[in-house]
């Protein structure tokens, strides 16, 4: 058992200044629209910075108190997953609005590694087990009741076809459980820094552009169904996710090549179809359920 510290503000602030400093070391241009959709700052003095308007695009700090967590404050924020950098991008976005600290739905994987999960611990992430995540559900819910944001990517993979796939359920139900709105935030772009297969290139980083659209929030009441009708929640969210992309693709200040692989098939672009991806994603499971088994 590798060592686990406890929750710690001083190192959730270290890994967002890191984060904020290679943003501004590789120039990445975060533009982002409808931030009218996300909740109310709470008072914290004047301290607020980064992209605070359409198009705007500002350095940042990680510095001014953190945002306090109240009861009946909290929220579900699902994100798009076509990188392995769209968590980061969508952190900093909740830091910039409202200084918020943002748990994530780990899996026990990363929670296992020897590097990554100190971090993980230390930054009070909530770790799904391998088994039923029972467990890392009712903490999410009870955290979600305490006020705090609970980070979710309900693809639960990396989408392939760099198109909104198959949504999990987990995040309508924590919402509806906990009675706080859904935050539909998509990003697009930031796959183009660092994906599966593509591994981070400072070439593509330098100046890369990344969109990030706030969808309007699904609210609780609405959520409020039985479990059976989660999925048709669950469809409306990754809708509002699709939609969001869709948003960034068609203002995406960089013109792609012709089958450029960032690029959806359906929009002349190198990426699997929906039925490839589909294909491939099968192709993984049983290798993924190896893995687990070891």
């Amino acid at each position: 058992m590798s060592w686990r510290p406890e929750p710690n503000d001083r190192f959730y602030r270290f890994t967002l200044r890191t984060g904020l400093v290679l943003r501004w070391l590789f120039r990445i241009r975060i533009l982002v629209t409808g931030q009218e959709h996300l909740p109310q700052p709470e008072p914290l003095g004047a301290a607020t910075c980064g992209p605070a308007s359409e198009g705007a695009s500002r350095r940042g700090t990680a510095r001014g108190p953190f945002r306090p967590v109240m009861p009946g404050q909290g929220a579900v924020v699902a994100i798009t997953h076509f990188g392995y950098l769209d968590f980061a991008f969508a952190e900093m976005l909740l830091w910039w609005h409202n200084r918020a600290q943002v748990r994530f739905l780990v899996t026990q994987g990363a929670a296992d590694h020897w590097l990554a999960g100190p971090a993980v611990s230390a930054a009070g992430h909530v770790v799904v087990g391998y088994g039923s995540g029972a467990h890392a559900y009712d903490a999410a819910v009870a955290r979600l009741k305490e006020g705090e944001y609970i980070a979710v990517l309900p693809e639960a993979g990396v989408s392939r076809s760099f198109t909104v796939r198959e949504c999990k359920t987990g995040a309508v139900r924590m919402a509806a459980e906990a009675g706080v709105p859904i935050i539909p935030v998509s990003i697009w772009g930031a796959h183009r820094v660092m994906t599966r297969h593509h591994a981070f290139s400072p070439r593509r980083a330098w100046r890369a552009p990344v969109r990030i659209h706030v969808g309007a929030p699904i609210l609780p009441g609405s959520l409020r169904v039985p479990a059976r009708d989660a999925r048709q929640a669950t469809a409306r969210l990754a809708k509002t996710l699709q939609d969001g992309i869709d948003t960034g693709i068609e203002d995406f200040p960089l013109q792609p090549a012709p089958g450029a692989w960032w690029m959806p098939a359906g929009l002349g672009g190198g990426a699997p179809t929906e039925e490839e991806r589909r294909r491939l994603d099968e192709a993984d499971g049983p290798r993924r359920a190896g893995t687990r088994r070891r």
